[in-house]
């Protein structure tokens, strides 16, 4: 069995704990790998490391970093197949949703190409008499991103690229599930002129994310995860002093208003809700329908497309629709999770449970499901499945349906179906969620705007890629300078305000 490695110094290397977690296929439910989990002796020694080199490639003037930017896009778009099997073999996306995961992480390494830009900083000439006043952005020095499974390219390149063209260094700890894929793009990184030392792949597990909220050399800490990991950590990096920006959990609700396109609306719903298994924190999972009428005409639609949807392997062909779920225990809580909806009175219209395909009985599947009439107490409601499951909710009025999403705990996205402009235009402005789309389902920002959610989806107050992550990755240092003309005034001893 492959045994897999960190990525320290620039080279691969095999742990010393002993300890292990297998990484496994989830079409076959078979272990592929064993993966090392790091001491907290190896962290601070790749730390440490990274701290050293950090120092050189800060002094790398902003140009030269944005050319390895260039040279790693290339390499990614290069590998993009090699990329997309990794992903596809240790997450079970389709490799179509592969490709699209690369793609979306390549978006924002190619807009870090634009870094000496975005790094500039500010001047006031003679802001008093002979002072002028200037700011730079400087890096934080070592900085660290825990990354999750259901992107294993994208966001890890969502957190590398802005933190390292910036001149920081990173240690990396991708999630245990899908570790391979971020000690490839180290070695392209290596490839496209990063020096050794200056970004860390550091495997691990609760031991090992502690340990990094905890070094007082690590400056800033990136997480994506669930809602209650994501406050845990915000909460240590916080009070250990550190930046944080942790983004957790969602629960998208689509508002399908009567004037809708409902044949365009339900294409919607099933992409967005059955996509890569449902395991995207910007899937739609709640449908919204409002008035009786609406609901009605929209699941009569929806039912004959999600039934029609193709569950299987990635290597089935590409014409699967979504692969399986990441773990035989995200398969089972799902499982759970539709037997309460059935249990507290929602109507199971389209039951998912129980897909077998011949040749992977063993792999975690789950079919798609589909309810009607759930209701706001209901537990398929409050929390978050992660898993294929759509559920409608009706409202009578578009107030109760925007009530619906603003009373909901989590906004990272929504998203409103409407011919009606002056709809459309209310709710983007009143809705309390971060991302909001209008006759779009998923709302991801292109990579030179920046992504992030409100209330429990987020914590910390900038977001990912774009302009916040330059403002996350740097600090500010303001200078105000005089330079005497040859004539010395003497020793001011009072606060002189400037003229």
């Amino acid at each position: 069995m492959e045994e897999l490695s960190h990525w320290i110094d620039g080279k691969e290397v095999k742990g010393t704990s002993g300890r292990f977690s297998d990484v496994m296929n989830p079409a076959t439910g078979e272990v592929i790998a064993r993966l090392p989990l790091a001491t907290p002796a190896e962290l601070d020694a790749a730390v440490r490391s990274a701290e050293k080199a950090q120092v050189a490639w800060a002094a790398t003037n902003p140009q030269r970093r944005a050319r390895v930017m260039m040279k790693f896009a290339q390499l990614i778009q290069d590998n993009m197949d090699a990329l997309a099997e990794l992903v596809s073999r240790e997450h079970g996306k389709t490799l179509p949703d592969a490709r699209g995961d690369v793609q979306r992480g390549l978006e924002v390494i190619e807009v870090c190409m634009g870094a000496p830009a975005m790094l500039k900083g500010e001047f006031t000439d003679n802001g008093g008499p002979g002072i002028d006043l200037y700011s730079m952005r400087q890096p934080l020095g070592v900085v660290a991103g825990i990354t999750p499974f259901n992107f294993p390219a994208m966001i890890p390149l969502w957190k590398m690229g802005p933190a390292l063209v910036s001149g920081n260094a990173m240690i990396l700890k991708p999630s245990e599930r899908v570790p391979s894929t971020s000690i490839m793009l180290a070695k392209l990184a290596q490839q496209a002129g990063l020096p050794d030392g200056v970004l860390q792949v550091v495997n691990g597990d609760k031991e090992i994310v502690d340990a990094i909220l905890d070094h007082p050399t690590v400056q800033a800490v990136g997480f994506v995860g669930s809602t209650p990991i994501a406050q845990y950590i915000y909460g240590r990096a916080a009070t250990n002093g550190k930046r944080a920006q942790c983004f957790g959990g969602a629960k998208n609700h689509m508002l399908i208003m009567p004037d809708a396109d409902l044949d365009k609306a339900a294409d919607a719903l099933v992409g967005a809700g059955f996509g890569a298994a449902g395991e995207r924190c910007m899937a739609i999972s709640v449908a919204v329908p409002v008035g009786d009428k609406t609901a009605d005409a929209l699941i009569e639609r929806l039912i004959p497309k999600i039934e029609k949807l193709k569950v299987g392997p990635y290597t089935a062909g590409e014409d699967v629709d979504f692969g399986p779920v990441i773990t035989k225990a995200a398969q089972e809580r799902i499982d759970r999770l539709i037997q309460s909806g059935v249990d507290q009175g929602a109507k199971l219209v389209v039951d998912g449970r129980g897909l077998k395909i011949q040749g992977y009985e063993n792999g975690f599947f789950c079919g798609p499901s589909l309810f009607d009439n759930v209701t706001r107490d209901m537990e398929i409601y409050k929390e978050e499945i992660f898993g294929p499951v759509l559920s409608t909710v009706r409202a009578q009025s578009y107030e109760d349906a925007l009530n619906l999403v603003m009373d909901n705990d989590y906004g990272n996205g929504t998203a409103i179906y409407t011919a009606d402009g002056d709809t459309a235009r209310d709710f983007a402005s009143r809705v309390n969620v971060g991302m909001v789309g209008i006759n779009f389902p998923i709302p991801v920002p292109l990579s030179y705007y920046s992504f992030g959610g409100w209330k429990k989806s987020a914590f910390g107050d900038l977001n990912q890629y774009g302009p916040d992550a330059f403002r996350f990755y740097t600090k500010t240092k303001t200078v105000t300078a005089r330079w005497f003309s040859g004539i010395k005034d003497g020793v001011a001893l009072n606060f002189k305000a400037m003229d």
